[in-house]
Formats: C-alpha cells, structure tokens, sequence
C-alpha cells in the first residue's frame, strides 16, 4: 500500500479487495480494470495486482527506472496474495505462482509480452510437485515458463526450445506434448537450461524477486518493442498511453484431465449471431489455444457440428462448468453492454475468469451486433451508430467471389475472417510488405503468425496459415484489420524455406497466384471473378439511423457514370468534385485537346475547342441525368496544360503525323510549356485569364446539358461551376463574367431558364486569408485540402512519402497529413476562410472535397468548423455517412456538456 505522501502505483483486486472499476482504464489499462470489475461483480477471478499505466510513463521518462517507492508497494501486494493463497513466494514446500501479463488502455491482442507459472525453480518445481502429487504437471509447468521467461525477459530466441522439444518427442516416439511424462520434462528442462547458459553465457535465474522484476521490467520494455510500435501506429494508439502490468495468481488448466483452458466471444465475431462461440483444450494453458500448437475444440456443440468436428465439445465433457460459464457469458454482456471476448481456465473442476474485453469483431458483425444490441433494448439508436468504426465498413464495400464462377478448391481451413482475396504467394512479412508496396495484391502463407508478422499482415489482401483456430494470432489480427483469412488449412504443406506449398499433388511456389474465401474458408488455385456487394440488412438500418443524425451532406468525387452510379448506390447525395480534366484524356477527345494546346492564335484554341464541347456536354448530360436532381459542383480545367503533351520523341512525332503538324513544333511547345514547380505554376484559374475560351466552352457545356435534361426529363438541375485555385477576388470576378455570359448565351439559344451557382475551390493560404472578400461575389467554397496541405506545410504529397514516416516515428507529426486533416495548421485556415467568408455571406455553402473528405477525423472536423457537406470519393461514402452523424453526436455531447 503507498504511505501517505507517496504516488500510489500498485492497485489490488480480487479475494475481497479491489481496488478499482471498469471506469479507471485509462490507470489501470483495459486488462487491469476489467479483472477489478470482474471482481467486483462476483465473478471468480484469481486474485492480484496491476501497476499502473503511470508507472509506464514514468518508467521511459526516467531512463528505465522505478520510482523508490514501487518496490515496497510491490512487496506488499505479493504479502496479500501469500495470505489470501495460503501459499509463499520462492516457498520450496509450498510456491505461490503467478503470470504476469501486459495491458493497455486500448486492446492490443499479443502485441506484448506474457510470463506464466513465474515462480518456479528447480526446488518450488519440486515442491510443487509434491503439493499437488502430480509431478507431470509441475515439471511441464516449469518447462513453460522457462521457455517462455527465457524468450520475453533474457531475449533467447524460441527455436532453441522448439528443436530441443521436438528432437526429444522424435527420439521417444511421442506425437503431442501430452504424451510426455515427468522424466521426460526433467530432461527437457535440463536440456532448456543448457541451452539459456550456453547462449547468455550466465544461469537461468533461480531467485524468485529477479525473475517478478525480470518481467515487470519485460512487460515495459514490450511497450516499444517492434511489433507494439506497428500496431499502435496502425490503430492510432498514442505511445503517452503506455501499459500497466498485472500480476495474478495462477491459476492451472494443466493439471489433469479435469482441467481445462480457454478463449471465448459472447457473439460470434465473424458473423455476429447471438450464439456463444469459442474455443478450448483440455489439459492445457491458455498459450496453448492461441498458439495453434494444438487443435483447439469447440466450446458448444453447435459449433463442433458447423464445423464438423470430431473433437468433443466443452458443453459434452464438462456440461457443469460449461453452464456456469455460459450464465458469465450473458452476465457480463449484459454489465458491458457489448459483445464480450473471454479468456478462463477451469483447474479441477472449478472455473476460474482470468479476462474479459469488448471482442473485436469483422464489420458485418458489429453491424448485426449493434442493430441487435438496439432491437434488444441494451444500447440506444445512438449509441449504435457510435459503436462502429466508420473505417470497417470498408470491409463491406468491396467485391465477393462470384458465386458462379468456377473455383478449383484445393484445401479447406476455418473461415477466421470473411471476405475474399486473390494475390501472389508469399512467405514472410517482409516479403507481403515489399511486394505490396510495389502495387502487388499479395496473400500471406505461413504456417502459423506471430505478432512479429504484423507488417506483413497488415500489407497482404489475404492470409492463409496450416496451424491454429479461430481465436489464433492471425484469425483475430485478421479480423480486427479487415482481412480475409483461412487459418488451420492443415492439408497444406507450408515450407517456408524452400518457398513452396504441397497440397493434393500441387506445387505452388512463391508468386503463384491463389484465392482464399474467408467465409468458407476455402483456399483455391488462380483467381476468381468477383461481385459487388449487397448493402442492405443491418447495413441499410445503421446507415439509416445515421442518416437521422447527421446534419453534415455527403457528396462524392466522380466525373465518370460508373462512379457517379456507384455513389449513389452507397448513398451519396451529389457530387462535391467532377474533375473535368479526367474527361479530356479520352482517347476521343485528347487529340482536339493537344489541337487546342498547339494551336498558335485564339482562332485556332477556339476551333479545336468546338470540337471538345459536344463532348463536354454530353459529359454532364449523363452527370446531371444519374443524379437526379441532386447538386453537381464541377471544376473548371485545372492542371497546367504541358500534362496533355506527350514526352518522348515517338510520342511527340505521332501528335504531330496526327494533326498535321512538324515534330518541332510540337518540340517547341511542349518546351514552352515546361515549368520547374508546375504544382505552383500556369494552372487552374490562370489558365482561365490566359485563355478565357476554354472556360467559356466547359461552361456552354455544362448549361447546355442543364438545359437538355430538364427539357428530356422534366428534372430542374442546379450546377455549381467552381474556379479553382483563385489568390485574388480580381480573378475570380474575371472568371465569374465568362461563366455568366456563357449561361445567358444558352438562355437566350434554347429559351430556357435555369439557376446556378458559381463558386471557388479555396485551396491556397492568401485565399484563405481574403475570403471575405472573395466571399462578396462566389457563392460556395469548396476547400481543396489536398493543395491546401501541400501549399500550408511546403509539403509535396507525391514526393514526402519518402521522408513522413521518420516524421511519424519521430512525433514530430501525429499522422500523414495527406490522410488526415492537420486540423491546427491546415485546419486552421479552414476555420478563418469559413468564419471570413460567412461574415460577407452568411448562406455561403461551404464543403470540402480532398481526400479527407473521406476521413473520420477530419470529417469530425469538419462538424466542429460546420461545414455543408463533404465529398470523397464513392467507395468511401457509407463511411462518411456514419463518422458525420458520429461527429454530430460528439457535437451533440460537447454542447450539453
């Protein structure tokens, strides 16, 4: 306990003294406070100890040093667990055990490190033993953990165990671990501790108080090991958390046959059925399950059927415990009001709760939990909405496997995580990463991940492993990334080394291309055609109540029908960006283009411009036509015009056969044309005042088109003509007269009025800065924040990609600010240009159409600013959807708070 004065570092729970609650996570970490609530509960859990995520911080803050006062604390919760276990630490005759075990404040499923059965040695190994007259048990209890302490704490690697263990099992003849006896692990063990003494040159430590301080020290240093970092980087899980350590009494699944241990969702994960779902083995640890060293069974025997299993269920061999341990299952669903992810062991008979977290899940089962979860009265609407990471619900919205194409399977495993994928093989992380870097769809084939392989998994399409269940390494990493998985493929004969896999007479070598369905879990040859996703069921009824909650619009990125299509399929409700130059580079259209581009005279731009325009028009015919009505905001021409040339020589000598034309002329032009920093050069609205007739023409064909559909359909169309890139409120009124005399020269020619708007895109700080100004004659501003980055930081998105990480890593910036907003510089000026130009105009419609539109933390944002809409681009429309009406909601708070 701390002594007055003192920080407290050491929190107790369990056995009739806890001292903390589910609501101190951000101290005790998730893991810490969920056994304090578990025990608080009634729930069985062995009692212990968690030193604080403080500690942790301090810890790096301090140059890897404890503050003085921890030892003392430490030392007395360990008196309390003596006296409550009726068992001594480093006793001989009679050992207290304990595990020691990491714990962030956010789930990070073994990306740290863990120490079982710590407080063996060679003399407590024998008096255990004696204690619990199973010596089978006490000496495959020390081999644990000298296996395991020696690899987390002294840094040996585990192939040396590995070979000592298998070189003994070929010797004797045995097959699993079980088979061995107590000689056998008394030889094993010597065997193990050679091997520490011959790698780190000193013995395997057989002081007690070194090897509790040997891994509290390990459980901290794991907060930066590698792995830690990748994960937190790809989850956003800030390093200034850090993690708390618990240390609990063990408790034994290895003990005999009526001993067992396990891991468990309260809902299935992959689907989100309200069914228990989960796994175990008799006789084992809990590293055991999630290893894939052994096959796991099922818990229930509904799962043993779905999976034609043979091996019995936990409900057929210990339907009493499996009872009592299905009423936790809905106790603590029902206290946490989520779907639980559970780890237990039964010793003799007796369950024992050793962890309880919300389970991490795919994106159709959160959805069909949340939607559940509302129908069953235990969440609200809102509360729903705000349960599901707007980013999974790229999991939803893309392809499947063609139901009719042919597929030639060639192994089944279990369906880990739904989903479909086809990629080359390959065989390590490093491998998948690089190849994906390169553009490569990759599937990672390994016989069993391990938190190392995170990178890789984290690149590859898909994942195929030979060893391990569904509540594996790769299953749930699999899952809470989005990726499609087949894991405990055991027909496939996995070498890693020779880089090849053996199945049904097959050789598959690396690059090979194969197909995984992560639904069935069926692993096939070749790539299979694919279909588009069905969003409806408890997609459409989430995304329904977002909609009733959002205030936000969302509008898609799109100049094509397909993308237009596709946006309004996933909800989109106009277009906030209609690039126009995309359409130029049709192979119809390019050459009137480079025409217009050679041309020596306004005479010449304007006849090659009147062969683009009725091809501009029937552009916006088919925009105006797929969106119904629905607001369309079109960029007027906007990159520097040298992009439409051609570089080579060859290339070069072909435009000029084509246009009648001399190879030098095009030469000279395209030299003419060349700028050093074209990013900041002769674009966007200054090609407008260089060549005003090429506006005019992109705006007779954007009224024309308006003016033709509602004549075909009868639809009124609203456009919104955008100028881009303007600096000056002079530019943009120069511009603004073109367009306005365009739109009445089409009133006048088909006698049909119509309204339109005529806006800017903001996406340079001056314009930024005089938005009031410019706000006096534009009537929207849609901020370019991918130019409105680049142009703020000085930074080139095309080319900091070489030198952000090391940013990243270094902190000196959160996150590529290419992908989310930099909401204290960039955002910033998007604040002062919103407040500036509403103070002139206070109905300007204001959005933003960069690739953050697409963004949760920007578009959350963009809540706070109260911006009209944002844009991005289709696939990611359902996404903005829901992270707009999870922003208002966080608006919603903020004000009553």
């Amino acid at each position: 306990m701390a002594s007055q004065g003192e920080s407290k570092w050491v929190y107790s729970f369990g056995a009739g003294v806890t001292e903390g609650r589910a609501d101190m996570r951000n101290l005790l970490g998730g893991k810490g406070a969920n056994l304090a609530e578990m025990a608080n509960l009634g729930l069985p859990v062995p009692p212990g100890f968690t030193i604080t995520t403080e500690l942790c911080t301090y810890y790096y803050a301090n140059g890897r040093q404890y503050p003085p006062e921890l030892k003392s604390q430490v030392d007395s919760a360990i008196v309390r667990l003596e006296e409550v276990m009726g068992a001594r630490f480093g006793d001989a005759a009679n050992p207290l055990l304990v595990s020691v075990r990491s714990g962030a404040r956010a789930s990070m499923p073994g990306m740290m490190d863990t120490v079982l059965n710590l407080g063996l040695n060679d003399a407590t190994a024998q008096g255990l033993a004696k204690r619990s007259g199973d010596a089978r048990f006490a000496y495959d209890s020390y081999r644990r953990f000298i296996q395991m302490y020696s690899n987390v704490v002294l840094n040996v690697e585990h192939h040396h165990f590995e070979e000592i263990l298998d070189d003994h099992k070929r010797r004797g003849g045995f097959k699993l671990d079980t088979d061995l006896s107590a000689d056998d692990w008394q030889a094993v063990i010597e065997e193990y501790k050679r091997a520490v003494e011959r790698t780190l040159g000193t013995p395997f430590p057989q002081d007690v108080q070194e090897q509790v301080w040997g891994a509290i020290g390990a459980v901290f240093g794991s907060w930066m090991n590698q792995r830690a970092i990748t994960y937190r980087r790809l989850h956003d899980i800030p390093a200034s958390w850090g993690t708390a350590v618990n240390v609990q009494c063990m408790v034994f699944g290895n003990m005999g046959n009526d001993c067992a241990t396990g891991v468990a969702f309260t809902r299935n994960p992959s689907t989100g059925e309200n069914a228990f779902y989960g796994e175990y083995l008799v006789n084992a640890q809990g590293e055991d399950v999630v290893a894939g060293i052994r096959t796991p069974q099922h818990l229930t025997i509904a799962g043993k059927l779905a999976n034609k299993s043979d091996l019995p269920s936990m409900e057929e061999v210990m339907p009493e415990v499996f009872q009592q341990l299905d009423e936790v299952r809905l106790q603590l669903e029902k206290h946490y009001r989520d779907m639980q992810d559970i780890e237990f062991t039964v010793q003799q008979g007796k369950l024992y709760m050793l962890q309880t977290r919300n389970g991490k899940r795919t994106a159709p089962a959160a959805l069909k939990i949340a939607v559940d979860f509302a129908a069953e009265g235990l969440i609200t609407q809102e509360e729903a909405v705000q349960r599901i990471d707007p980013a999974s619900l790229d999991q939803l919205l893309h392809p499947t496997l063609d139901p009719k194409a042919e597929r030639k399977i060639i192994a089944k495993g279990l369906p880990a995580s739904p989903g479909a994928a086809s990629g080359k093989v390959c065989f390590t992380a490093d491998e998948a990463e690089a190849l994906a870097a390169k553009g490569e769809s990759v599937i990672l084939c390994r016989v069993e991940t391990s938190p190392e392989d995170i990178h890789g998994m984290h690149a590859a399409a898909g994942i195929i492993t030979s060893r391990g269940g569904m509540t594996s390494h790769a299953a749930v990493v699999a899952r809470g990334m989005g990726r499609a998985c087949v894991c405990g493929a055991g027909d496939l004969r996995i070498d890693a080394k020779g880089k090849t896999i053996s199945v049904m007479g097959y050789e598959i070598r690396e690059g090979d291309v194969v197909t995984i369905d992560g639904s069935t879990g069926e692993v096939m040859l070749g790539e299979v055609p694919t279909v588009q996703p069905e969003l409806s069921g408890d997609f459409a009824t989430l995304m329904g109540w977002a909609d009733k909650i959002r205030r936000m619009k969302i509008r898609t990125n799109a100049e094509t029908p397909l993308d237009a299509r596709t946006a309004r399929k996933f909800g989109a409700e106009g277009i906030g960006l209609s690039r126009t130059e995309h359409m130029f580079f049709d192979p119809d259209r390019i050459t009137s283009v480079r025409e217009m581009i050679l041309a020596e005279n306004e005479a010449g731009r304007r006849a090659a411009l009147a062969k683009l325009e009725p091809f501009q028009k029937q552009d916006f015919v088919e925009l105006f036509t797929i969106m119904a009505g629905l607001p369309v905001t079109i960029r007027l021409l906007d990159p520097p015009l040298h992009e439409f040339l051609p570089h080579s020589e060859k290339d070069m000598a072909e435009v000029a056969k084509s246009l009648g034309t001399d190879l030098l002329h095009v030469q000279h032009r395209a030299a003419q044309l060349h700028e050093q920093n074209p990013m900041l050069g002769h674009r966007g609205c200054r090609l407008g005042i260089s060549y005003p007739e090429i506006y005019e023409m992109q705006a007779r064909a954007i009224f024309a088109a308006v003016a033709e559909v509602a004549k075909t359909t009868g639809q009124a169309v609203t456009p919104e003509v955008m100028v881009p890139l303007i600096v000056t409120k002079k530019e943009f009124d120069i511009l603004k007269a073109v367009i306005d005399k365009a739109a009445q020269q089409v009133k006048d020619s088909t006698g049909q009025d119509f309204d339109y708007m005529v806006g800017t895109m903001i996406e340079l700080p001056r314009a930024c800065l005089k938005a009031a100004e410019i706000a006096e004659t534009a009537e929207f501003f849609s901020f370019g924040t991918n130019d409105l980055t680049q142009t703020i930081l000085g930074l080139s998105r095309d080319d900091a990609g070489s030198f952000l990480p090391e940013y990243q890593r270094q902190g000196i910036l959160e996150q590529d600010p290419f992908q989310s907003l930099d909401q204290e510089g960039v955002g910033e000026l998007v604040a002062i240009a919103a407040e500036r130009g509403r103070s002139v105009r206070p109905d300007i419609k204001l959005g933003i159409c960069g690739e953050h539109g697409g963004d949760p933390a920007s578009i959350s944002f963009c809540e706070k600013v109260g911006l009209d809409y944002v844009s991005c681009s289709p696939y990611r429309v359902p996404i903005a959807r829901l992270a707009a009406a999870q922003a208002a909601l966080s608006a919603d708070t903020v004000k009553r708070d």
